[in-house]
């Protein structure tokens, strides 16, 4: 039996998320491994208040990671310089399940990121500040540290996230 991996990320939020879906299920199975896509819940929210939808997608994707044997997390920058907080917070659940997790995003480091994404950052001492007058972390991780630190592991890709998880869940 095939070991089950929770695909997160900012995917369902794409123009075709279906497409991101099958693309991400493709490298799993590649790895014998079985991608579960958020949308896999195939919920019919139409009928819902919107506060009722936003309750049925959290607890439908809550059942699925906790049927998972881990997670393959997009951490890309989203809507900003850091990864999307639903992905985050699907891997916090997942840590705290003792899920094994594995991030992927070959955008460079948070503090690079947050550079690109306010066209620069000034000085102050030895942090380097955003418009709002914040230092900016430079740990040299792909994001926040509670997010890089909290995965097992972060790599570039997709493929090379499926690479390890299949290494570490055999």
């Amino acid at each position: 039996m095939s070991k089950r991996i929770y695909l997160a990320g900012p995917g369902v939020f794409y123009a075709d998320p279906m497409k991101e879906c099958e693309k991400l299920k493709a490298i799993c199975r590649s790895f014998g491994l079985e991608g579960i896509f958020p949308l896999d819940a195939a919920l019919d929210i139409s009928k819902l208040s919107k506060h009722e939808g936003a309750r049925a997608i959290y607890d439908a994707n809550i059942d699925l990671i906790r049927s998972c044997d881990g997670v393959m997390a997009d951490m890309q920058a989203f809507r900003g310089p850091g990864m999307d907080g639903g992905t985050a917070f699907e891997m916090g659940f997942a840590r705290a399940l003792d899920l094994k997790i594995v991030g992927y995003d070959s955008d460079g480091n948070y503090l690079e990121r947050t550079r690109r994404f306010y066209d620069g950052l000034s000085q102050k001492g030895d942090f380097e500040i955003d418009p709002n007058g914040l230092s900016v972390e430079d740990f040299d991780l792909p994001d926040n540290l509670m997010m890089s630190c909290g995965a097992d592991c972060v790599v570039g890709t997709a493929e090379e996230a499926a690479a390890w998880l299949k290494s570490v869940l055999q």
